[in-house]
């Protein structure tokens, strides 16, 4: 997972106004199909979410990063479990209930599948490749 620069200087922002921040990817409709970002703890995981990992986002203090956990419900993890993902922002109106929808902005998810290699060292060399395949 990463995060890009315009992303970063967004959550630097919210994460002052707001104070630690959390991601979560549905993959509903709607609002559910882009990343919501709230405060920790204001979005409940459970038994139906995966935690991809942490984005590191460097705080403007020059100090230590802050790690921001990124969500995905389980079913939307099984489609994009083959995927290298990127947090990034573009102008817009974005989800409702993510915090930085006020700003005229909406964080979104790039994707790009993994190379051989990453797809091996994340899911070990047993995984089944599903991805689409051409036939002699």
């Amino acid at each position: 997972m990463d995060v890009t620069e315009k992303a970063s200087a967004m959550l630097r922002e919210l994460r002052e106004e707001h104070g630690p921040l959390m991601f979560h990817q549905s993959g509903g409709c709607c609002d559910g199909s882009s990343p919501m970002c709230f405060a920790q703890g204001d979005f409940l995981t459970g038994d139906a979410d995966v935690l991809l990992g942490q984005i590191a986002v460097d705080m403007k203090n020059g100090g230590t990063p802050e790690l921001i956990d990124v969500w995905m419900s389980r079913e939307q993890f099984a489609l994009w479990k083959h995927t290298h993902l990127t947090i990034d922002l573009v102008p817009g109106r974005g989800a409702g209930f993510s915090l930085e929808s006020p700003n005229g902005v909406r964080f979104l998810i790039r994707s790009r599948l993994l190379t051989d290699e990453e797809d091996a060292a994340l899911h070990g060399s047993e995984a089944p490749d599903v991805r689409v395949q051409t036939l002699p």
